[in-house]
């Protein structure tokens, strides 16, 4: 006989709850947080780096990885504050993980902090984390239908950020066809283009960073 057992509450109404006292810690310390959804290889450590050079001890990084302290060494050789977290085969984070971070950091003399997903573009942008806004980014190495194959992050997303357009004349990648297919899918998306490697767009990617905490 098959027993079929009710759950109470469901997975995201746990994380939605943990998340809102988490939006309420970021507040009480006047955080920005930005929430970075991406697959893998897109760029995102090294977009951190950029920041962290620039921003110091004042940016904080939380990074999620399935294993390794790879990216954190990266982030804090930089320049930056970093945390990892080691999912263990869980591929997003949730509230509960960057929750349970908070309590055994301090958040003095930090201005922004900036949540480095799991290399996912499907898990990681169904779950509130308690940022202010969820930062896509998308590299021309991927391929430039990736909006339309993975819509909720470019819904979801207020900002998406094309990186490593140094390499536009060496891949296959219409920067054309992606700008419309995210403006298709939310008409107020921010769009910033980058390369690291050149540094081109990065003073606008740092303005948006910065403007943000400004906002608040």
């Amino acid at each position: 006989m098959i027993e079929k057992i009710r759950l109470a509450k469901s997975a995201h109404a746990i994380n939605d709850a943990i998340a809102q006292e988490n939006r309420s810690i970021f507040k009480n310390a006047g955080l920005s947080v930005l929430n970075v959804i991406s697959s893998p290889g897109s760029g995102k450590t090294s977009l951190m780096e950029a920041l962290g050079k620039r921003l110091g001890k004042r940016l904080l990084v939380i990074t999620g990885d399935i294993q390794t302290q790879l990216d954190k060494n990266r982030i804090e050789a930089a320049g930056a504050r970093a945390i990892q977290i080691e999912t263990r085969g869980s591929c997003h984070l949730t509230a509960h993980m960057i929750n349970a971070e908070l309590k055994k950091v301090s958040l003095d003399g930090v201005t922004n902090l900036i949540i480095e997903n799991v290399g996912n573009l499907v898990c990681p942008s169904s779950y509130d984390l308690g940022e202010d806004s969820k930062l896509a980014v998308l590299s021309t190495t991927e391929g430039d239908e990736k909006p339309i194959k993975y819509p909720g992050i470019f819904i979801r997303a207020q900002a998406v950020v094309i990186n490593k357009i140094d390499l536009l004349p060496y891949v296959s990648f219409n920067v054309d066809r992606a700008i419309g297919d995210i403006r298709k899918l939310r008409h107020d998306a921010l769009i910033l283009q980058t390369s690291c490697t050149t540094g081109q767009g990065m003073d606008e990617f740092y303005e948006y960073v910065v403007n943000a905490r400004k906002s608040k």
